[in-house]
């Protein structure tokens, strides 16, 4: 069987991969390429014109007589692998060439969508794998900046980048994340997101990996000593391992005032207690536990449900339930209608519902409060934990009152204590207690800090490596 007949049989009856046969120079070539990959101007400009002038001699020494183009040597068997990557392949009689002619196909580097930027950077990840590298490198403009490209995918065979700075990051660390890599078996990696959702423990509810599209954050988490993964066709890096009190941060914290940032840190904070425990107290103390809350404010609740047919747990559950189906609807629609339904749940809808009765205005404030407190936070991995918690402890709170809501708050807090990234406590630097690194966490003291965290890296000291 020729090879032609061979690679016709592999790729089946697909109709955009393309068979070309030439004679020049009395010798016959064959090109096989898929039209759907390939730059097709690219590939008229540099190869075919070059192709039709060389003499006989240079056909079979092509990879030094073709310029501006990637091309090398290779061997039948990689015929396929190169084929379905966008390459050319020059098949002479004695030799069989690939040469790299790939169609870039990307939107360009646009402002960040996801994580807005208020005072930094305004240029974002895109799905070109090459142009993501490059934005970081732009930044980080050392040769201790280390990429190492992988495969991943049975089917898709994703392009995977593992980047890390040489002198900062621990080995150990690295070497954890090859081997969690090396033992991915699956057929496609179509997103950063199917890699975050393989890399991360089963059964634990707070993120331990960050996703973004900010360039600069990614940088910064470099020089921390953390490690960076980005998977070709994804605009969003993967930034492990990720803390707990990483996700009270945000890049725009550091191009502030110490003081500012410690303000809106502490807000978050806040805005994280009262986002999982205000449902469970405000449903302790209306149905089980009367005696916490002072008398006058007792009867001011109760008389905002006396014409509510339903119990409080009901009601709660309910408004949540509402007010996620809003919260998706908003996040689904098209931009030109999605306001104009967050205002007719927001407003028309539940002022319809306390008019009827079938919810207290009271129970409106409540899960409005907690609801909107959640969305403080960018990461939606976070905004699904403490929606989980929330029901969790507004379960018990129903069942056993104040009793299940310390019950809850303790199974929280054991969650924090007892889980681990990558051999390193979530609550670092808290647990195990890191001086230095306690000064930016829920509040900053110095902008500028002069050492990095001991359990991401050996170089302790900034500027200093061993």
């Amino acid at each position: 069987m020729s090879i032609k007949e061979e690679i016709k049989r592999k790729v089946g009856p697909s109709t955009d991969f393309i068979f070309k046969d030439l004679i020049i120079s009395k010798e016959k070539i064959l090109l096989v390429f898929n039209e759907t990959l390939i730059d097709t101007t690219r590939t008229n400009d540099f190869i075919l014109r070059n192709l039709l002038n060389k003499p006989k001699k240079e056909l079979n020494n092509l990879e030094n007589n073709i310029p501006n183009i990637n091309i090398k040597k290779i061997s039948k068997e990689e015929i396929i692998d190169l084929l379905v990557k966008g390459f050319i392949i020059i098949i002479t009689k004695n030799n069989i060439y690939a040469a790299e002619v790939r169609n870039i196909l990307d939107r360009g580097i646009q402002a960040i969508t996801s994580e807005l930027s208020i005072a930094g950077p305004k240029d974002s990840f895109t799905e070109n794998y090459n142009i993501n590298i490059n934005l970081i490198r732009k930044r980080i403009k050392t040769t201790d900046l280390i990429v190492e490209n992988i495969e991943l995918g049975k089917l898709s065979k994703t392009k995977i980048g593992i980047l890390y700075m040489n002198n900062i990051a621990k080995k150990e660390i690295i070497n954890g994340i090859k081997n969690h890599l090396n033992k991915i078996d699956i057929d496609g990696i179509i997103d950063s997101s199917y890699l975050k959702r393989t890399l991360e423990k089963k059964n634990v509810l707070f993120p331990t990996i960050t996703l973004t599209e900010r360039p600069d954050k990614t940088s910064m988490a470099l020089l921390e000593g953390k490690v960076v993964i980005i998977v070709d066709m994804s605009p969003y890096a993967l930034i492990l391992p990720s803390f707990f009190i990483d996700f009270f941060h945000t890049t725009d914290d550091y191009y502030q005032k110490s003081l500012n940032a410690s303000f809106i840190r502490l807000i978050r904070f806040f805005a994280f207690l009262v986002a999982v425990f205000t449902p469970a107290i405000y449903i302790s103390i209306t149905t089980r536990n009367y005696d916490l809350v002072p008398l006058n404010i007792l009867l001011t609740l109760k008389a905002g449900r006396t014409f509510v047919p339903f119990p409080a747990y009901i009601e709660a559950l309910f408004m949540l339930i509402c007010f996620e189906i809003l919260k998706e609807s908003d996040l689904r629609m098209s931009k030109t209608s999605s306001s104009a339904v967050s205002i007719l749940g927001g407003l028309i809808l539940g002022e319809a519902a306390v008019s009827a009765g079938i919810v207290s205005p009271i129970m409106i404030i409540v899960i409005a409060i907690s609801s909107i407190a959640s969305l403080t936070f960018t990461s939606i991995e976070l905004g699904n934990a403490l929606r989980n918690y929330k029901l969790l402890l507004l379960l018990l709170s129903t069942i056993l009152g104040i009793n299940g809501l310390l019950i809850g708050t303790t199974i929280l807090i054991y969650q924090l204590l007892t889980l681990k990234v990558f051999g390193i406590p979530y609550l670092n630097p808290i647990i195990p207690f890191e001086k230095n690194e306690i000064k930016d966490t829920i509040i900053k003291i110095n902008s500028n800090k002069e050492t990095r965290n001991s359990q991401l890296t050996d170089n302790i000291k900034r500027g200093k490596y061993l």
